[in-house]
């Protein structure tokens, strides 16, 4: 029988072995390199887009900022003219008061009372002057209280005062205007 010693050829079957797990070890570490450096660059191209799409959105979010300050501004503005038109309102619709006002009181004004003053604030109405007698003041405040257009009128003062060398009462009497129906306030129901 022949003898063949095998022990050289175990060991180079080793070798080999050795140098194929060494090549495999290199190229899974070469792998585990390269796929830790891809990670890397596309989450750093991720994070690069992220924030582009972040500053675009702040520049975005600062433009709007501007168009609702324009807009705040723009609102400001039209609640100002708002206002002044219902001023304007106002006046226009409340322009013919003083005539009737007026009107009213040479209407309702007794023989015998002389006004010194007529002075309005607000609603409130003071009316200062002359009569000879004072049941002629009761029945001016009566004519008042019956007029669309005063109510609540309340004597203040009433004293003795001598006028023209001519004994006479100095009154001071207040009243309240009142608004009455639109078509009154505009002369279409008062015809007389």
């Amino acid at each position: 029988m022949i003898r063949i010693n095998l022990l050289p050829h175990r060991e180079l079957a080793r070798a080999a072995r050795r140098r194929q797990f060494n090549a495999m070890l290199a190229v899974a570490v070469a792998a585990g390199v390269l796929v830790v450096v891809l990670g890397h660059f596309v989450i750093d191209a991720r994070q690069s887009a992220q924030q582009a799409r972040n500053s675009f959105l702040e520049q975005e979010i600062a433009k709007l900022d501007v168009q609702i300050g324009e807009i705040k501004k723009i609102r400001e503005q039209t609640q100002a003219l708002l206002e002044r038109k219902q001023v304007v309102e106002t006046l226009q619709a409340n322009r013919t008061e003083v005539v009737h006002l007026v009107d009213q009181m040479i209407r309702l004004l007794p023989d015998g009372l002389y006004l010194k003053s007529f002075r309005q604030t607000g609603d409130v109405v003071t009316i200062s002057g002359y009569t000879q007698s004072s049941a002629r003041v009761s029945t001016l405040m009566r004519s008042l209280n019956d007029s669309e257009w005063f109510d609540s009128a309340n004597l203040v003062e009433i004293k003795a005062a001598t006028v023209n060398n001519a004994r006479a009462n100095e009154f001071v009497l207040t009243v309240k205007q009142t608004r009455p129906q639109a078509d009154d306030a505009n002369g279409k129901g008062d015809k007389a």
